[in-house]
């Protein structure tokens, strides 16, 4: 299937102008790309040009479902799903409840599913789509500078979920990635990460500084591309050398 040059990208978590999500709505816009953003708040003022919001939660298939067919109608087809939206949780195991095991694993993990299931479909009748779903280094160190079990946990299942659905898609010439970042200055490490802060996240990572959103975008931006079509089931750490291998 030929790489369609008008096409749409959809992000999830991209109502923070410092996160993940908004730096790779801001790199697809300029590389010509569509885009239609999806958080459970965005930014008061109208998105411009290509970029187009729509409020939903994700852990909510009918306000998935109202996003998925306003972008269907207001844009071109979707060709790409980043998968950003996400919550932190610092709770340590023994004083984690039910009630925000469940709250976490239903947004990182659940919501990541969910999304999925609404526009692969049409990926997959087009024959061609690219999806990146993000995951975290904590998923492989059982926890954080500030992100504990329930958060690691579900991020491993990210990983798992992406691997289970490339496999299945593969054929279909749908391709689905995974990419996991260590820290990076956003606003789901408790907040921004202050002076004061900082020398407690800098402490493990080799390259002795924070990530930044548009390294991470950069990434992403390649995997959903033209030229990455024989990539799927991949995982790419992007942390500084926290976690080699």
């Amino acid at each position: 299937m030929t790489y369609p040059t008008d096409r749409t990208a959809v992000v999830t978590g991209a109502g923070s102008p410092l996160g993940i999500g908004a730096a790779v709505a801001r790199r697809l816009a300029r590389a010509g790309w569509n885009v239609g953003l999806i958080d459970v708040a965005l930014p008061s003022t109208s998105p411009d040009g290509l970029v187009v919001g729509h409020t939903a939660d994700v852990t909510d298939p009918a306000q998935i479902d109202a996003a998925a067919s306003f972008f269907e109608r207001e844009l071109p087809p979707v060709l790409a799903l980043v998968n950003v939206a996400g919550i932190s949780d610092p709770t340590r195991f023994l004083d984690t409840g039910l009630d925000r095991w469940q709250r976490v694993i239903g947004v990182n993990l659940t919501g990541t599913f969910l999304v999925m299931k609404r526009f692969v479909p049409g990926m997959v009748d087009r024959g061609v789509g690219r999806v990146v779903n993000l995951s975290s280094t904590a998923a492989q160190t059982g926890g954080g500078t500030y992100s504990a079990t329930a958060y690691a946990a579900s991020k491993a299942g990210i990983e798992g979920l992406t691997h289970g659905a490339a496999l299945e898609l593969a054929p279909t010439g749908v391709t689905v990635n995974v990419v996991s970042p260590a820290v990076i200055d956003t606003e789901i490490m408790g907040g921004r990460i202050t002076d004061e802060r900082k020398p407690a996240f800098v402490a493990g990572l080799p390259v002795g500084r924070l990530g930044t959103t548009d390294e991470v975008a950069a990434l992403i931006e390649f995997l959903i591309g033209p030229d990455a079509g024989y990539i799927t089931g991949a995982h790419y750490n992007i942390n500084g050398g926290a976690r080699i291998g």
